[in-house]
């Protein structure tokens, strides 16, 4: 199960493309994107979200 974005939260700062350790998040616009296939579900990217725009849910 890949991070979950929720797009009216997320302001495409870019911090969790940054601290994903295995390249699975990318910026569309100013939005994030999720490589599904790529996503070890470590859970980075939640804590380094400012706006609590990712879940694992």
């Amino acid at each position: 199960m890949a991070v979950k974005v929720d797009l009216d939260k997320c302001n495409g700062c870019g911090s969790c493309v940054e601290a994903c350790p295995a390249d699975a998040l990318s910026l569309d616009g100013d939005k994030v994107c999720i490589n599904e296939d790529n996503c070890i579900d470590c859970g980075v990217c939640i804590d380094e979200c400012p706006v609590n725009a990712l879940n694992l849910d």
